[in-house]
């Protein structure tokens, strides 16, 4: 009701403004003065546009701090000179003579409520310029930014220039726009539910420190795998790796789960959990020249000796024992000894951490063969130098089992069922 009767007030008004006008028409002094004003505006803008800023450039390119640049990039100086005609129109309109009393309050209210639009942008991009200097000349930028908690400062601005310039142009007080809004709070609550959701979630990802730019985050639901390039008030941008990008509302980091991969950057190892299958058709006691040659190698040296050690203590209590209270022991097995070699590569790599957890380890033989698990850990966490080292360990692993006698396991193959075919008598 309010806003009706402030809405009947302006057309009742707009009429007598026009037949005080009619009534009285400006006087040629009049005229000219106002026209003399508009000339000024113009070389206001003039100079402040072609002058001022030509020198505010040169400065700030020849100056050794940074932030002065930001500000031009972010156009703070151009807004401020957009105010410079509107200045001189402002403060002009009183000189002039003989003008109506009505138009000239109107003409005010019109230029005063847009030098506030004019002042509240350049104050928006000087937001900006603080969110842009702040992530460049600090280092904790990533891990606590700030662009959300400015990006609600300039929603509260706007909302204030909203209820400033309407109470200007329809001669009400703010008092009056702010009591009628109590009836639309349930609708600016629909409305700024995201906005509520995301300021609070902005918060608590602040606090907690839930996500960074730059982290690796894996959200599937949302499809989202790679690094967040940017936090803002109601969204996280994800460049995934594909170097698509993907969107994600701000609070939903805080409703649902994600996986965060920097823990894993921050430690320095990146883990490795790969198996290697085995036929077990292959696995068996290792003969006396084959034990010989592998004890040879430079790192297969002290388990091997270690082992006949063991061997040679279990003989000797074999021969002191009375028959049958101490079993029969063959010797090493081929896939023990092939466990301990890959071990013994994996301690003696450069690119394995050995600070982290570092086993091989005999998993359950199923369907696919004897899995042996490599479990450690890579100096290197960049992805693509991952990759390489773990390709690099495991070709070499395949390509020396045979010289343990063991046989790589795979599902048979079109060679393999060729091969059998040729093997069988011509049935023709």
């Amino acid at each position: 009701m309010m806003l009706q009767e402030s809405l009947a007030d302006t057309a009742t008004v707009a009429p007598s403004l026009v037949e005080l006008i009619a009534e009285s028409p400006p006087t040629t002094m009049s005229a000219l003065w106002i026209g003399g004003i508009l000339l000024v505006a113009w070389i206001a803008h003039f100079v402040a546009r072609r002058v001022l800023l030509a020198i505010v450039n040169r400065v700030t390119e020849r100056t050794k701090v940074t932030w002065d640049d930001t500000l031009r990039d972010q156009n703070f100086f151009h807004h401020l000179a957009s105010a410079a005609p509107l200045l001189v129109i402002y403060f002009g309109i009183y000189l002039v003579p003989d003008i109506i009393p009505a138009l000239q309050d109107a003409a005010h209210r019109v230029v005063l409520s847009v030098l506030i639009i004019m002042l509240a942008v350049a104050i928006s991009s000087f937001l900006s310029a603080i969110n842009a200097i702040y992530v460049v000349e600090y280092e904790h930028a990533r891990s606590r930014p700030i662009k959300g908690y400015l990006q609600i400062i300039t929603l509260i601005l706007w909302f204030a220039v909203i209820i400033t310039v309407l109470s200007l142009l329809m001669g009400r007080s703010p008092v009056f726009f702010l009591s009628g809004m109590g009836a639309l709070m349930a609708v600016l609550l629909l409305v700024f539910r995201t906005t509520i959701l995301s300021l609070v979630a902005s918060v608590q990802i602040a606090t907690n420190d839930m996500v960074r730019v730059g982290d690796w985050i894996s959200m599937p639901q949302f499809g989202a795998d790679g690094d967040v390039i940017d936090i803002a008030l109601h969204t996280v941008k994800v460049q995934n790796w594909d170097k698509t990008i993907t969107t994600i509302p701000t609070y939903k980091l805080v409703e649902d789960s994600f996986k965060n991969w920097r823990g894993m950057s921050e430690s320095g190892g990146r883990r490795m959990k790969r198996s290697l299958s085995l036929d077990v058709n292959s696995v068996r006691f290792l003969t006396e020249e084959e034990t010989a040659e592998l004890g040879r190698l430079e790192l297969l040296s002290d388990y091997m000796n270690e082992k006949r050690e063991r061997l040679a203590q279990y003989e000797l209590l074999l021969a002191e024992s009375p028959d049958g209270l101490v079993p029969t022991r063959k010797g090493l097995t081929n896939v023990g000894t092939f466990r301990a070699y890959m071990l013994a590569y994996l301690q003696a790599h450069p690119g394995i951490h050995q600070d982290m957890t570092l086993l091989v380890r005999q998993l359950a033989s199923g369907p696919d063969g004897l899995p042996l698990e490599v479990y450690c850990f890579s100096n290197d966490t960049a992805w693509a130098n991952y990759e390489g080292l773990q390709a690099d360990l495991f070709d070499h692993f395949i390509a020396i089992a045979p010289e343990f006698g063991l046989r790589i396991f795979q599902h048979p193959t079109g060679n393999d069922f060729a091969g059998l075919m040729q093997g069988l008598p011509d049935q023709n």
